[in-house]
């Protein structure tokens, strides 16, 4: 019984020491911005318009050559329909990235944002 008990005693100390090294890491995240957005005028035949952006990509608290992903939220609005969110998942790398999406004719972005940013290990 006495071996059961420090047995227990021991692995709870190092379960404290794993979290207490866990907690320790920092995670940082880069810092994006939407620039040079634009929908286009509709494209015959298809009559689709494309909505582009430049997003900058601010990884300076991030250790070097990191990388990953984030998700850009649009709401998007149709003439025939409800009012609809959809995501879309990017990879981020410094400095920027460009990121296209199609949308059909009857089809207007309402609003867009991002989400889901990926951590980095942070850099020092």
């Amino acid at each position: 019984m006495y071996q059961s008990c420090i047995s227990e005693f021991l692995a709870g100390i190092i379960g404290l020491i794993s979290v207490t090294q866990a907690v320790g890491q920092q995670e940082c995240r880069p810092a994006l911005a939407f620039k040079a957005v634009q929908f286009s005028e509709m494209q015959p035949p298809t009559l689709e318009r494309k909505w582009t952006a430049l997003v900058s990509v601010d990884a300076s608290r991030c250790a070097a050559n990191s990388g990953g992903y984030f998700e850009i939220v649009f709401s998007r609005l149709k003439e025939i329909g409800p009012e609809n969110k959809f995501r879309e998942r990017v990879i981020w790398l410094p400095p920027s990235v460009k990121v296209g999406v199609d949308f059909a004719a009857d089809e207007a972005v309402e609003r867009y944002w991002f989400d889901n940013i990926a951590p980095c290990p942070c850099g020092g």
